[in-house]
């Protein structure tokens, strides 16, 4: 399988001007973006779908639709260290990614398909999904089982005849709200080696059997629509075996495909809240009077949070673009320690610089008069989701104590 996606592009594709696009995306953002964000991040998901959607032609017109796909669907056939570049910008504002049908977890969907999808599957789910027709969702966590163990799920898909009949029960199914269809990780041969249990399959969401049961609220926000992540049911769910993604018991692998790319993809977006984070607390550092001249940016501990919030900030960069640039030359498995540094190091500085923002404003940064409070309830979850710090830092140490095992 291939490392990234792009590599399915036609073998020449139309030399991209990245200092030009990035440009063009940070334009788009400031200028059409960040001014309607505190309206949007009031609003609920009909109303932001609506007030989004010609935006969303504004991208296209501008060339950042889709840019990771290849030309024949609409994209600019990035590389992943390119994509990441753009990523960053995107992340200035909660909407960037959704306005330039780059979201997660379409995205991620997008991609699997365009590695694993027979043509079928493509023209029934890519295409659509690729033009902004539809949305979809990824459902693989469930509630009865913990999420550090992605090989132990409960969900079967059995085989019957032409089709497969799938009964479970997800959660943390993001974006299900709305969605035409899910890719589903369900337990095709419970025999099976356990990497080798589990199978994706192609749900469309208007199946007989299949309920979403609620949106989960996330801090006390329900959301909805894309902004939304949802508990579902698979009830004899039945799907044609055309469905099936790849080959049978290659779910875990197909999973291990999406992650990778996704990573880099999470942590630039991450990367990008970060500068924007620090924009804010350096704006109202300077804007803020605390007395007579006296600023808030003349203390010496806010100093202190935005020095090291700047450091943190370029350290992040350059260790991303180091694994995307690493996992671009020479495969997704040559960059599993990179992946695993930058997942944890990133999130936690993503962490600590929405927490010192959010400090900086005072009672204002616990209001939704900023994206602070927003990106602190949705984006606490980076430590936990495509692998917890825990898991990733045991990994690691397992990794580098093997070297000294004689």
């Amino acid at each position: 399988m291939s490392a990234h996606p792009s590599a399915m592009a036609p073998a020449v594709a139309p030399a991209v001007d990245l200092p030009q696009l990035l440009a063009t995306a940070r334009r788009f953002v400031h200028e059409e973006l960040i001014p309607i964000e505190g309206t949007l991040l009031q609003a609920e998901w009909p109303a932001i779908e609506a007030q989004l959607a010609p935006l969303r032609e504004r991208a296209r017109a501008l060339g950042l639709w889709a840019p990771f796909l290849p030309p024949a669907y609409g994209g600019r056939a990035l590389s992943l260290p390119a994509y990441a570049r753009l990523s960053e910008v995107l992340g200035w504002t909660p909407f960037g990614h959704y306005a330039c049908n780059c979201q997660a977890p379409d995205v991620g969907n997008m991609e699997l398909l365009l590695l694993a999808g027979s043509d079928a599957q493509r023209t029934a789910f890519l295409d659509p999904l690729a033009r902004g027709a539809v949305r979809s969702c990824f459902a693989m966590t469930e509630p009865e089982h913990a999420g550090s163990n992605p090989v132990w799920l409960s969900t079967r898909a059995v085989r019957d005849g032409d089709a497969y009949v799938i009964t479970g029960h997800k959660w943390f199914t993001s974006s299900a709200d709305g969605a035409a269809f899910a890719i589903v990780m369900a337990v095709t041969d419970p025999e099976a080696a356990p990497h080798a249990r589990a199978s994706q399959l192609l749900v469309p969401l208007d199946s007989p059997g299949f309920m979403l049961v609620r949106n989960i609220p996330v801090m006390g926000e329900r959301g909805g629509g894309w902004a939304s992540h949802a508990e579902v049911r698979f009830d004899g769910v039945r799907v044609p075996a055309a469905h099936l993604l790849g080959t049978a018991g290659q779910g875990f692998a197909l999973a291990q495909e999406r992650l990778g790319p996704g990573r880099i993809h999470h942590c630039m977006r991450w990367i990008g809240i970060c500068e924007r984070a620090l924009d804010l607390m350096c704006r109202r550092a300077i804007g803020r009077a605390l007395g007579p001249g006296e600023r808030l940016a003349d203390k010496q501990q806010v100093q202190f949070w935005i020095a090291e919030s700047r450091i943190a900030i370029h350290a992040a960069r350059l260790m991303v673009l180091d694994a995307a640039d690493r996992m671009d030359r020479e495969g997704q498995a040559a960059a599993r320690d990179e992946i695993a540094y930058i997942k944890v190091f990133v999130a936690n500085t993503l962490q600590q610089i929405l927490d010192r923002a959010i400090q900086v404003h005072g009672a204002l940064g616990m209001t939704d008069d900023t994206p602070l409070a927003w990106w602190y309830r949705h984006e606490r979850a980076a430590r936990i989701y495509d692998g917890a710090d825990e898991v990733h830092k045991a990994v690691i140490a397992r990794r580098i104590l093997k070297a000294y095992a004689s």
